[in-house]
């Protein structure tokens, strides 16, 4: 048996309906800013529980925008995980500020124990992951925030719908960034993001810096990017909304069915599952003994297991001018050496999943 990773195919198998919509789309040439784009956004704000949401050109502008409207820029320093994809680095870094690691802990986020001894007089934000699903403990990081001054911004890419006593990501800081990724719990056909905030202001900036800081057509207000969610993309969003919450409650059964049958597996540990959080398992992630032996067999049997990541992101070479050094992360560097993704997605079946599953017993009982 063949289990695949990405479930594009499978999601976007039957779409007459929506081709058609991008047909009635096309023909009203409305590609840029249009009002499919003002309606996804609605919807979006209200799936999130924000005042507003702005749709921008990837889920890394959706980090870098918000960053930008609060005024940070060169010589400033924005903390955020040490675990982390590279877009989140890449955004603080984009607007000319430092990055500023802290290392996770086993939800795979930032641990905010050590937040505090990472602010610097020249700290002037802070970016929590909300990494494979899970959400950085905000109940502990907003007071320390709120007590130095210093605004949020949520890199909630891979947490669409996750929650923390029913509080969604993305509306806990100044304002939540997610992708609309491919490979997302809730996406569409290319790079696309879209920024929630309740600030009225800020939503205004926003708006502006997405379309070259102009108020209309003739006058610029502030000088601004080309980051606009396409209208185009918009109609693939709007088809596929009203989806999000079932896509995580299967990606939320799936996972409950691998902790169940692979806590019985002595050399796979799950990680733990937070009370009072909603995982919403954009990855489903253990950790394993010999991984790479088990990501060597799987793959022989056909499982397309992924490693997110093998290499720590603040070791790679595009990093190594912030003065990192092999050890300073030592929960990160753990994790690159022990975790392995299995696919979750909410197209996966049960046949499939305990295939893997025997995949993984057999490994272990031969060796």
């Amino acid at each position: 048996m063949k289990v695949r990773y990405s479930y594009l195919p499978q999601q976007f198998a039957e779409i007459d309906d929506l081709l058609a919509e991008i047909k009635r789309f096309v023909a009203t040439g409305d590609f840029t800013l249009g009002e499919p784009l003002t309606r996804f956004e609605s919807r979006f704000a209200e799936l999130i529980g924000s005042r507003h949401a702005v749709g921008v050109g990837s889920g890394t502008d959706a980090i870098k925008l918000p960053l930008k409207a609060l005024g940070i820029g060169h010589g400033d320093e924005v903390i955020t995980t040490a675990n982390t994809f590279i877009a989140t680095v890449g955004a603080i870094n984009e607007i000319g500020a430092r990055p500023v690691f802290v290392d996770c802990d086993d939800t795979f986020c930032m641990n905010v124990d050590q937040l505090e001894a990472a602010i610097t007089p020249r700290t002037k934000a802070i970016v929590p992951v909300h990494f494979t699903g899970y959400m950085t403990d905000m109940t502990k990081l907003m007071p320390i925030a709120e007590r130095y001054g210093l605004p949020v911004v949520e890199d909630a890419c891979q947490g669409i719908l996750a929650n923390i006593g029913g509080r969604n990501s993305g509306t806990w800081g100044n304002a939540g960034a997610f992708s609309l990724h491919p490979l997302k719990n809730l996406n569409v056909w290319g790079d696309a993001g879209v920024v929630v905030t309740d600030d009225d202001d800020m939503a205004r900036n926003l708006r502006l810096l997405r379309n070259h800081g102009m108020r209309n057509r003739d006058e610029i207000e502030i000088l601004g990017y080309n980051s606009r969610l396409d209208s185009l993309q918009a109609v693939v969003g709007n088809w596929l909304i009203g989806e999000a919450k079932s896509i995580s409650d299967r990606r939320i059964a799936n996972a409950e069915y691998y902790d169940a049958q692979l806590s019985t597996i002595p050399q796979i540990r799950i990680p733990p599952r937070v009370s009072g959080m909603r995982l919403v398992y954009h990855l489903y992630i253990v950790f394993a003994e010999d991984r790479d032996g088990l990501l060597r067999h799987l793959i022989d049997k056909g499982v397309e297991a992924k490693i997110h990541y093998p290499i720590p992101l603040y070791l790679q070479d595009g990093l190594k001018f912030l003065g990192y050094k092999p050890g300073d992360f030592p929960v990160t560097d753990r994790h690159t050496e022990t975790i392995i993704t299995f696919p979750t997605d909410q197209h996966i079946t049960r046949e499939e999943q305990d295939y893997v599953i025997d995949a993984v017993r057999s490994y272990y009982a031969g060796r």
